[in-house]
């Protein structure tokens, strides 16, 4: 088939598809266009009509060599230089061929919640850099940015033609009257959900999920869709290859649901990978969902909506298994999960910009273990944020707390364990099946600003450290301390990893039955050719582990990864440190 075939099949099959899509999502509302009409201006706008890829199905885009470091632009500042070239000599001096990829949080112009109220989709914060910093960053590294798809700024150009009651924006945001039932709406925020505005149309109440300066849109509007799509296309020009889908739980509402979850937002995301994946064959989408873990699973759809989902569960049940010594609910949680289908994948991280959100352990910890989860981290200097239900409850929604701060104690109170603890939850996620995220304040071992808190009073800010680069630098080539030495340990087990293909996000995962304070998993490698037996000690006590809980084939030679240890052959036991993690392979690490 010539080329010129393939590329008028590709479009065909995708505007056909397209076509299904908007059906689904606009059949109960009133359109200016057909959906055919709809579906053109789609493919226009993302030039699908000058090049068009057919997506090859159930095929994975990454590897056991993927690794995300999370940062936001300006968490490293250097005077007389521009945040992302300061962030990008960071990245090659210190991390080097370690990680090969990076989320950049929201680089655009905001007017609060640190980059996540736009006001201008279309540029580069102009106290950061500008859309050359960023290319340069993509030219280097895997590029993953935020597409701040539910809300936007209330000082933007759209929301004030909004007031004005004209322009582009007048119709983009989403509208209630007082008088609607919303008794049933989600929301992960306390503040009153809809913000009376006077416009030029008369008085509106406009809808507000999160805060009255992150007003939501309304994508009823088929415009509203069209632009995003154009905001798209420009991030793809410029390099950016992963696409995280903030807050996207909450996109399409309606009277008298729960407006979270809804059935045209997944449609939403289905259409949204039509047009990406025909328009660029390696981009993905990453679904930020910070809901209960069954919810949260949907999002993969049936192999055709995000290509990787949030793990939201793990950080919580991390951290409330080292705090405890008892991994018996991280187990359960482990054997639950379903391997993520070819083509999907799981995304892990236990720290990013927000907190430690609980309710995707809703159903997983009970009320009681939530509550001293929560003290016992109140008590390294952790802040609790609350959501209200919809029952008008207070509910706790997040811990507001450095992981290195979270990780320096047990419920028994701080002890001197929290170095090793804190290396061990990297090692666990690191080991797990999925890619590795990791925010740029874990791998630095940053420690809660208590400073920032109190100038902010928002309780995120704790974990959103500014670090002075020349005070950085010093720390990281001086005399070992704790932030040189988490940095040294992190990139130790990243090198690790990216060795193995056992490791690979997609490789076969089993969940292994020890001890309460023995937490452990199998993984082994899509041509079995490697077998990692990832097993951690949660608990502050040595513990000998008999290699016979393992079935390992004592025959043969085996080899911790690690500490480069071999184990030989008849040898029955091994001993695991407090918090010390194992990964035993048949192979070692350089082959």
């Amino acid at each position: 088939m010539s080329d010129f075939k393939r590329k008028a099949k590709s479009l065909k099959n995708c505007q056909k598809k397209l076509n299904q899509q908007l059906e689904s999502i606009y059949q109960d509302i009133d359109l200016d266009v057909t959906f055919e009409e709809l579906s053109e201006k789609l493919i226009f706008l993302m030039r699908l009509d000058k090049t068009c890829h057919a997506p090859v199905a159930a095929q994975n885009k990454w590897s056991e060599q993927d690794v995300i470091l999370i940062t936001y632009a300006d968490s490293l500042l250097e005077a007389d230089k521009k945040p992302l070239v300061t962030l990008h000599h960071f990245i090659d001096k210190y991390l080097g061929k370690s990680i090969n990829s990076v989320h950049i949080l929201p680089f655009f112009p905001y007017s609060s919640d640190d980059g996540f109220s736009v006001i201008d989709y279309s540029s580069v914060n102009e106290s950061f850099g500008d859309w050359k910093d960023i290319q340069a960053i993509a030219k280097d590294r895997r590029l993953m940015s935020d597409l701040v798809i539910n809300h936007c700024s209330s000082r933007s150009a759209w929301f004030q033609n909004f007031i004005k009651g004209e322009g582009v924006g007048h119709d983009f945001f989403y509208t209630a009257s007082p008088d609607d039932d919303l008794s049933k709406v989600v929301r992960p925020r306390t503040s009153a959900l809809l913000n009376e505005i006077q416009t030029g149309k008369g008085l509106q109440h406009v809808w507000c999920t999160f805060s009255h300066d992150q007003v939501d849109f309304d994508f009823r509007n088929p415009v509203v869709l069209e632009n995003f799509v154009t905001i798209i296309r420009q991030y793809l020009d410029m390099g950016v290859r992963i696409f995280r889908l903030d807050a996207v739980a909450f996109l399409w509402k309606k009277a008298a649901s729960e407006c979270i979850n809804l059935p045209e937002t997944h449609t939403i995301i289905r259409l949204l990978r039509t047009l990406i994946e025909h328009a660029q064959p390696d981009a993905i989408i990453i679904t930020e969902t910070n809901i209960p873990n069954v919810q949260n699973l949907t999002y993969f759809g049936n192999a055709n909506e995000a290509h990787a989902i949030y793990n939201f569960a793990l950080p919580p049940l991390l951290v409330h298994t080292l705090v405890s010594g008892d991994c018996k609910h991280l187990k359960r949680w482990l054997m639950s999960m379903p391997p993520a289908q070819n083509g999907t994948c799981y995304f892990n991280f236990i720290a990013s910009h927000d907190g430690i959100g609980l309710r995707p352990v809703e159903g997983l910890l009970s009320d009681q273990e939530l509550n001293r989860l929560a003290v016992t981290l109140e008590g390294f200097g952790g802040k609790t944020s609350w959501r209200t239900t919809d029952q008008g409850q207070q509910k706790p929604y997040e811990i507001n707390i450095a992981l290195y701060d979270a990780l320096q104690g047990t419920t028994e109170g701080e002890d001197k364990l929290g170095f090793y603890r804190f290396i061990c939850a990297h090692s666990i996620m690191l080991g797990l099946e999925g890619i590795p995220g990791i925010y740029i304040h874990s791998l630095l071992g940053t420690r809660n600003d208590y400073e920032k808190l109190e100038n902010t009073q928002h309780n995120r800010a704790i974990n959103r450290h500014r670090w002075d680069y020349n005070t950085l630098k010093e720390k990281l080539s001086g005399h070992p301390d704790h932030h040189k030495n988490v940095l040294s340990e992190l990139k130790h087990l990243i090198n690790i990893r990216i060795k193995q293909k056992a490791f690979h996000p997609n490789a076969t995962q089993f969940t292994l039955h020890l001890r309460e304070q023995l937490f452990g998993f199998w993984r082994q490698s899509q041509d079995r050719a490697q077998s990692i037996f990832c097993i951690s000690n949660v608990s502050k006590n040595t513990l000998d582990l008999s290699l016979s809980e393992l079935n390992l084939i004592i025959t043969e030679s085996w080899y911790e990864l690690i500490t480069g240890a071999k184990i030989a052959p008849g040898q029955e036991t091994v001993s695991l440190l407090p918090y010390q993690t194992l990964w035993i392979s048949n192979l070692d690490m350089d082959i």
